[in-house]
């Protein structure tokens, strides 16, 4: 078997189910990307997979270099895994009071 070179993938064409809005987290099933722009349902547009994003989070502390899973039902990071999607690990900690996280995406 050959490859053929494609693209450098750390954004890639996401044909959206439904409408999905600039900074949206959209699920992949077994990571989740970040929507680089408004698609409208049925279009084409970018997924970001890589990179570091402020996210909004669960309740707790977290620190750096915690696994983190996106939960679609809150649609929040939260660090439990069952029933949620692998979304990366903690870029920086987080304590209990803040609202957001930083995430490294697993790509």
């Amino acid at each position: 078997m050959t490859a053929k070179y494609w693209q450098k993938g750390e954004v890639l064409d996401y044909k959206a189910g439904t409408a999905v809005k600039n900074g949206e987290v959209v699920s992949l099933g077994t990571r989740i990307g970040v929507a680089g722009e408004d698609i409208a349902a049925g279009e084409t547009g970018h997924l970001h997979v890589v990179g570091v994003f402020e996210m909004e989070k669960a309740t707790g502390e977290i620190t750096m270099g915690t696994a983190l899973y996106y939960s679609a039902t809150d649609k929040k990071i939260t660090t439990t895994a069952a029933g949620n999607v692998p979304a990366g690990y903690a870029a920086a900690p987080a304590a209990s009071a803040d609202e957001t996280v930083l995430v490294k995406l697993l790509g």
